[in-house]
């Protein structure tokens, strides 16, 4: 764990991943909050709740790219104060808005949610050597995990013990807190020998939106399918055994099975290529199929949990690679919209097949879904791919994806 260590002890480093935990943690919980709100504290159907959450899901997947894009051209500082400002907003008047309106500011919020993950992924590509830029993403979608197993579970809790309405407070103060923590460290996005784009230029998106780009972010898309998928079958799973009490334990299994698997691949000389990952990931889901009670629905989901965080790991550190330095904060945004949608879209997608069929179907349609994703990424990446701009020094020849994979070995 040296290695984890030595990032750490980067200048900035730590406080950035610490204020950037308190903000995840805080939008995970959002959906959850907002659905808590209007079926206690307005007497709805989860239905009425889940359009809010669906508004609030394509409001996150039509404004990353566009907040990314701004932090290109005007920088982190500003974009953050602006979100935190509509943030605050927005939170502040949850529990007297009437649903109508609630709907349609639930996407607004959504477009200009705070760019948390967004920044910290651009600063982990700036801040860090490229022996060590492998691992430090493997921290980032460690807090992504852990942001899932707290956001969520307390959200519950603190409803139980007060009112909707001050619950959606605490997680909008929560938001604000830390998008505005962010915006004081004011992280830098770009490496000292990186051009500034105000200076440079900024490059055209044909030049980097490429079929490599495209790979990666089709297996984003997958992935977050078959994460979305695999939690709801879990539960239609148990639910269908009498056991549903005990789809948190699964849950939770899967989340620290997947901190520990991306922690130990942020160690390894020599990682896999992201559409193997992938690919390994999806077949890792299709045992679980054959589990019917929670003791070996808690093998099978430490089975699959092991790759999950490295899967995620392996896909921000591709498109930190691939985009220049110019449009890092769009592409990065592209990520995250191509996140939001897989798991948009994979619940539905899994719930149907689990309605057609049995409850062991939702996972076999996850695991597909991450073996056809990587079957795409595997087939687009081996497309040939002009040679940027930005190629690294003493890489003149090499396609970017491919010099991803090579270059993995030495963290990148």
């Amino acid at each position: 764990m040296t290695g984890y260590r030595q990032i750490l002890a980067v200048p900035g480093m730590a406080p950035l991943l610490g204020v950037s935990l308190i903000a995840r943690i805080a939008i995970t919980a959002d959906t959850t909050a907002l659905t808590l709100y209007i079926v206690l504290g307005l007497g709805m159907s989860y239905a009425a709740a889940g359009g809010v959450a669906a508004a609030l899901t394509a409001g996150l997947a039509v404004g990353g790219p566009v907040l990314g894009r701004l932090i290109d051209r005007r920088g982190a500082r500003p974009v953050l104060l602006a979100s935190v400002a509509a943030q605050g907003v927005f939170w502040l008047c949850v529990p007297v808005m009437p649903y109508g309106i609630l709907l349609a500011a639930s996407f607004a919020t959504g477009l200009l949610m705070v760019p948390g993950p967004l920044v910290t992924r651009q600063a982990i590509a700036a801040m860090t050597a490229p022996a060590q830029r492998r691992a430090a993403f493997v921290l980032e979608s460690v807090q992504g995990e852990l942001s899932y197993m707290v956001g969520p579970p307390l959200v519950i809790l603190a409803a139980a013990q007060t009112s909707p309405g001050v619950v959606a407070w605490g997680v909008g103060a929560a938001i604000v807190a830390g998008g505005a923590g962010i915006a004081l460290l004011d992280p830098p996005l770009r490496t000292e020998d990186e051009p500034d784009p105000g200076q440079s230029g900024r490059p055209r998106r044909r030049e980097w939106l490429g079929s490599h780009m495209v790979a990666v972010l089709v297996m984003a898309f997958g992935a977050t399918v078959l994460l979305g998928g695999t939690d709801l079958t879990i539960v239609a799973a148990l639910k269908d055994a009498g056991q549903v009490s005990w789809a948190a334990l699964v849950v939770a299994v899967y989340g620290v099975a997947s901190i520990f698997g991306g922690l130990v691949y942020g160690t390894v000389p020599r990682p896999l290529p992201t559409w193997l990952l992938i690919g390994l990931l999806g077949l890792a889901t299709l045992p679980a199929a054959l589990a019917h009670s929670w003791p070996w629905l808690c093998v099978a989901a430490a089975g699959a949990g092991l790759l999950a965080a490295p899967t995620l790991s392996s896909l921000a550190a591709a498109v930190s690679r691939l985009a220049p330095a110019g449009a890092r904060g769009e592409a990065t945004g592209l990520q995250s919209s191509a996140l939001s949608a897989g798991f948009a879209l994979g619940a539905p997608v899994i719930g149907a097949a689990i309605d057609a069929s049995v409850p062991g179907t939702g996972f076999v349609v996850a695991g597909l879904a991450g073996v056809a994703a990587a079957l795409t990424g595997w087939l687009l990446s081996r497309r040939p791919a002009a040679v940027p701009a930005w190629s690294p020094p003493g890489d003149p020849g090499r396609a970017p994806l491919e010099a991803c994979a090579a270059g993995a070995s030495q963290g990148t």
